[in-house]
């Protein structure tokens, strides 16, 4: 069987801030770099980023060899902790990657051992190389012909001093790390800290199309239909109800027609402008676009079961997986959060968006998204707070419509 190491490494410049990750895939017998994964991922936080590394890694091994062992080595003592199952994982954004990345081998192929950072400089090296890139607005790629660092590279060694652009400079774990790390073990600290006022989103499913009623798949690469009578009185419903409450303050819509008019009409009735979140936009369901759950299972029976049992199986014909799904809204909620601190948000979205923020909230697994209803102009609520965890407040809440 073979045998291979996986370090892999994230940081975030502001924590939460422009963040990357890196990944190396060695040899374990020859030391050989293997594979090389790096990404610049937008807005997040340094232990999101180590995830994000984490899981880029494994799939890579995957990739390589699906029955082979793995090493992971990181110098995340909180990952390394959390993924052995000795500390609890706590933080809403962290427990869906931690599954993703539980899921990639089966159980007792991959341990994990914690590093100190000096020995995990070819990852921290990839990490800072993306996010570099990223913050040029470019694209970055790792070129895989490196199998390690040289001191003609620039690599810092025992005794030299770390990059300029290091993600993570100091030795010791920065004061969220920290933190994060008391909450996983669970230690509960007197008097409890004043967290402040939650930020909340109020999630609206936007009104009724045509598509609406018939049951058919209508994702982002469809025919992008706009609203119907009926889904407009939806909205002027929904319009009123969050008038008389008057606790929305930022109004943010999927790009997507059907919502960009639901927004609208909420917005006017409440003085607001309708900002645009292309990450809270509906799946892609590819060939499955405008056709009814039952002639998808008739047409493509076997892509349909997939797509049921795996949440990294896309609809035929390039759709999104629900995995992508939840990825790319992640980054839309971190975003949301980091820009709207202790405000009440409008978020105007589509049914797996929706279900996706409260499946996250809720740390619940992927199937979990089966379990749920969510009807046309419904309301829920999440509310976030500073410390990271997520309370649901209310879900697929209709009586407005009544």
């Amino acid at each position: 069987m073979r045998e291979f190491i996986v370090e892999a490494d994230g940081g975030s410049r502001g924590n939460p801030g422009p963040a990357g990750y890196g990944s190396v895939v060695r040899d374990a017998a020859s030391g050989e770099t293997l594979v090389e994964r790096a990404e610049y991922i937008g807005t997040a936080t340094n232990n999101v980023a180590e995830y994000r590394g984490l899981l880029a890694g494994l799939r890579a091994a995957h990739d390589l060899d699906p029955g082979a062992r793995v090493r992971v080595r990181m110098d995340s003592k909180l990952v390394v902790e959390q993924m052995s199952g000795r500390w609890k994982i706590k933080h809403p954004a962290m427990r869906p990657l931690a599954m993703e990345a539980a899921a990639v081998f089966p159980t007792g192929q991959v341990t994990y051992e914690w590093i100190p950072r000096e020995q995990n400089k070819h990852a921290d090296r990839l990490a800072n190389e993306a996010m570099d890139a990223g913050a040029r607005g470019e694209r970055w790629e790792p070129s895989g012909s490196t199998a390690e660092l040289s001191a003609a590279g620039g690599a810092t060694g025992p005794g030299r001093d770390a990059p300029a652009g290091s993600a993570k400079a100091s030795v010791g774990p920065t004061e969220r790390e920290a933190a994060d790390i008391r909450a996983a073990r669970n230690v509960a600290s007197a008097p409890p800290p004043d967290l402040g006022a939650p930020t909340t989103f109020v999630l609206l499913r936007h009104g009724e199309t045509p598509l609406t009623p018939q049951k058919r798949f209508s994702g982002s690469g469809g025919s992008d239909p706009g609203l119907s009578e009926v889904g407009r009185r939806q909205a002027e419903l929904v319009a009123g109800v969050l008038a008389a409450r008057g606790t929305v303050q930022t109004v943010v819509s999927s790009p997507l027609a059907r919502c960009r008019e639901t927004a609208g009409v909420v917005a006017a009735r409440l003085g607001l402008e309708v900002g645009i979140e292309d990450g809270l936009r509906e799946t892609d369901f590819g060939a499955w676009e405008g056709l009814t759950f039952g002639e998808v299972r008739e047409r493509y029976p076997d892509d349909m079961n997939a797509w049921l049992t795996d949440p990294e199986a896309p609809p035929t014909g390039g759709g999104e997986s629900f995995a992508a799904v939840a990825r790319r809204v992640a980054v839309a909620r971190d975003k949301l959060l980091a820009s709207q601190a202790g405000r009440t948000v409008l978020v105007v979205s589509h049914v797996t968006p929706v279900k996706t923020l409260v499946r996250l909230a809720l740390g619940a697994p992927p199937e979990a998204l089966f379990r749920m209803e969510l009807s046309a102009a419904s309301l829920s609520a999440v509310a976030y707070y500073a410390d990271g965890n997520a309370s649901l407040r209310l879900l697929n809440d209709t009586s407005h419509l009544r």
